[in-house]
C-alpha cells in the first residue's frame, strides 16, 4: 500500500457503511465521490477492511459503467450522442469542446485535472437536444458557441 495515500476519508465512507461488504456498491459510489475516481490504493485497502477479494471488489469496479479508475476533472461534461441529439448536431459541440481543451477520444481529462469530456448515448432529456451535462446539470438547445460560453464560465468560477 501507498503510505502517502490519505485513508482518513475512506474509514469515515466505510464506517458510514457500517464495513458491511454487501454495501460494496454504495462504498465505491462514496469513494468515488469523495476522490473523482477509484485510486488504486483503495483496493487492497477495502479488501483487508471488508474481508473481500480484491478480485471481486475490482469485479464490482469494471462492471459498472459508472466507476472510473482513472482520474477525472472537476467538471465532468458528458455530451449526448443518442438519435434526438446527434441528429440535432450534437458532433460539432464535442469536435469544439475537445479541440478548445485539446481533448480526444482516448485523451478526455485536461492536464490540470479541471475538465473531462466525455459522450453519452442518451441523457433521456430528448426534448432538449442537442443537450450535455456539467457534473450531472442539464443544458439543452445547446450549440458549440454556448458550450464555449459555458466553458469560460466554469473557467472563470476556478
Amino acid at each position: 500500500m501507498n503510505t502517502t495515500f490519505d485513508y482518513n476519508n475512506l474509514d469515515t465512507i466505510l464506517q458510514n457503511h457500517e464495513f458491511k461488504a454487501s454495501n460494496i456498491i454504495a462504498i465505491l459510489q462514496d469513494t468515488q465521490e469523495c476522490y473523482r475516481y477509484l485510486p488504486k490504493e483503495v483496493f487492497a485497502y477495502l479488501s483487508e477492511k471488508l474481508g473481500m477479494s480484491r478480485a471481486k471488489i475490482y469485479s464490482v469496479a469494471t462492471f459498472y459503467e459508472n466507476f472510473s479508475l482513472q482520474p477525472k476533472g472537476k467538471f465532468i461534461i458528458k455530451i449526448c450522442d443518442g438519435t434526438a441529439c446527434h441528429v440535432r448536431k450534437s458532433v460539432p459541440i464535442l469536435e469544439k469542446l475537445r479541440n478548445h481543451l485539446q481533448l480526444s477520444e482516448t485523451k478526455t481529462t485536461t492536464d490540470d485535472f479541471m475538465f473531462t469530456l466525455e459522450t453519452v448515448s442518451c441523457l433521456g432529456v430528448c426534448g432538449l437536444a442537442p443537450a450535455i451535462t456539467i457534473n450531472e446539470k442539464v443544458h439543452g438547445s445547446m450549440t458549440p458557441d454556448k458550450a464555449m460560453e459555458l466553458l469560460k464560465t466554469l473557467k472563470e468560477e476556478k
